[in-house]
């Protein structure tokens, strides 16, 4: 017997073959983007080694690049791109302030750790 609540989605699309080419392309775009930034950051974790001088410009862009890629995965997988500007705004500026707190903090922290450490040795 078969039920009747069941849907075919894949049957149920609405669209042509110039949209799915759209679709399609947008998917290989987001794919290529998103693996070339997380290849960027895994080879510049490889290379250059932690105690090399520029390494905290290397954390920093580790930083930005992660920062940039969740923002880029929101807007395109949660379909927040679609949305209007201000929405947009209302998410994802309150998102980036909060990091930035949290990267504050962690920095206060981490300065006065130091100096106690430095005024107990």
């Amino acid at each position: 017997m078969e039920r009747d609540d069941l849907i075919e989605y894949s049957l149920d699309t609405h669209h042509n073959e110039e949209k799915g080419k759209e679709i399609r392309k947008k998917i290989y775009k987001v794919t290529i983007l998103l693996t070339l930034v997380t290849v960027i950051e895994v080879v510049l974790g490889a290379v250059i080694k932690q105690d090399a001088s520029i390494w905290p410009l290397i954390k920093w862009t580790f930083l930005v690049l992660t920062l940039l890629k969740a923002g880029y995965i929101v807007m395109v997988f949660m379909h927040l791109g679609d949305e209007r500007k201000w929405l947009r705004y209302v998410i994802l500026v309150p998102y980036f302030i909060f990091i930035l707190y949290l990267i504050f903090i962690a920095l206060w922290e981490a300065t006065a750790i130091k100096s106690v450490l430095t005024y107990f040795s």
